[in-house]
């Protein structure tokens, strides 16, 4: 009675719930982060991402005009300005402030002060400042005041601008990008091709060892990948292919094909036997089976494992680091460059949050478009 029409079991009712409270915790830091990169840096380091369409207060220093703008009126020396139309931000506006950095909301706007060498300041909520004394100011600087600054939502395409433009390397990431993807593309269909060969050998052809070629592959995918950096990279050093494409291109290949074997080796052996055993009747070639048969029907494994093979390939820095980042940088690519800008650009955290959100929107297309493949290659044992 619990598995009746019209009814769904509570477990399939958790599976739900989990998934979705898995994908609530992947999309909050991507917003964030997608709303980050429309911010300027000023706004990220005083508030978080989800206070962006509310205005920010922070605390900041001015100073007025130097004694040498004095003007005389009457009995009175006064300096007239504006502590924001001085700093180019005129959208401010001003909610406390005060002569001392120890004490920056001692005044509300519109209060008079005392200065410590004599006369009074008064500053308004718009900034507009000013400074009395019955005798001249004296010095060549101006007065230091500090305030609490209510600054409005800002949003500028400034960022991307930079991120993707700029001729700078410090800045640009075209370079990288192009890098990226001259990585990704072959190291996603080298171990595709090898693997489906492969796997189909093992799935449904009679040789000897298969067995223990097949308890190998599963052996392989526990072996870290970092015990096989410097004996691989030494080797592609002998051979001449490495710290370059063709050398990451082999590493992504050789770190991938245990995974892409093993995946796909499951599912062509679930395919169904008469299929295949008619085509041989008919006098099929193991090939003609293969590239007519097993291929268009294993399309969500391969689409499955491709897409695993694409994020890793494109979020990796480990692998790129060692086989492939020459002193020049022109094979830098966009993790390595994030890396980059945040240790020579670490204050400019507008930059930070555009370049690693370009880097991961093309990962999250490819798997928004393809993830219908992807549910249909992990489920399709449990399916048939």
């Amino acid at each position: 009675m619990k598995n009746i029409a019209g009814q769904k079991p509570a477990l399939l009712w958790a599976t739900h719930l989990a998934v979705a409270f898995m994908v609530i915790l992947w999309i909050i830091p991507t917003f964030g982060l997608l709303v980050s990169s429309f911010r300027t840096g000023d706004q990220i380091s005083t508030s978080g991402w989800w206070k962006s369409l509310f205005a920010t207060e922070q605390v900041e220093g001015f100073r007025t005009a130097s004694p040498e703008d004095q003007v005389q009126e009457g009995d009175l020396y006064v300096i007239e300005g504006n502590v924001f139309t001085d700093g180019g931000a005129e959208a401010n506006t001003l909610s406390a402030w005060g002569t001392s950095s120890r004490d920056v909301s001692a005044y509300a706007p519109g209060d008079v002060a005392e200065l410590r060498d004599g006369g009074t300041i008064t500053i308004a909520e718009n900034g507009d400042y000013r400074l009395e004394n019955s005798e001249p100011f004296e010095g060549s600087r101006g007065e230091r005041v500090f305030g609490t600054v209510s600054e409005p939502p800002t949003f500028t395409l400034e960022n991307y601008d930079r991120v993707l433009f700029s001729g700078s390397s410090t800045d640009g990431m075209q370079k990288a990008f192009l890098n990226t993807m001259t990585v990704t593309i072959p190291a996603t269909v080298i171990p595709i091709l090898i693997a489906a060969f492969a796997a189909y050998a093992l799935a449904w052809m009679d040789f000897p060892g298969r067995a223990l070629l097949i308890a190998g592959v599963v052996a392989l995918l526990v072996v870290p990948l970092q015990l096989a950096l410097i004996p691989l990279l030494k080797l592609h050093l002998n051979i001449g292919i490495g710290k370059g494409y063709m050398g990451v291109w082999l590493a992504h290949t050789g770190f991938g094909l245990p995974m892409a074997v093993y995946l796909l080796r499951n599912y062509i052996a679930g395919l169904p036997r008469d299929i295949i055993e008619n085509a041989r009747v008919d006098g099929a070639t193991e090939f003609q089976i293969f590239t007519r048969i097993i291929l268009p029907l294993s399309f969500p494994a391969l689409a499955s494992f491709a897409i695993f093979q694409f994020l890793w390939t494109w979020n990796d820095l480990l692998v790129a680091k060692v086989f492939l980042i020459d002193a020049s940088g022109q094979t830098t690519v966009m993790t390595n460059q994030i890396v980059e800008l945040m240790g020579t650009r670490g204050g400019d955290w507008e930059i930070l949050a555009t370049a690693a959100f370009v880097s991961i929107s093309v990962p999250l297309l490819v798997f928004f478009f393809m993830q219908k493949y992807l549910v249909r290659g992990l489920l399709a044992g449990s399916v048939k």
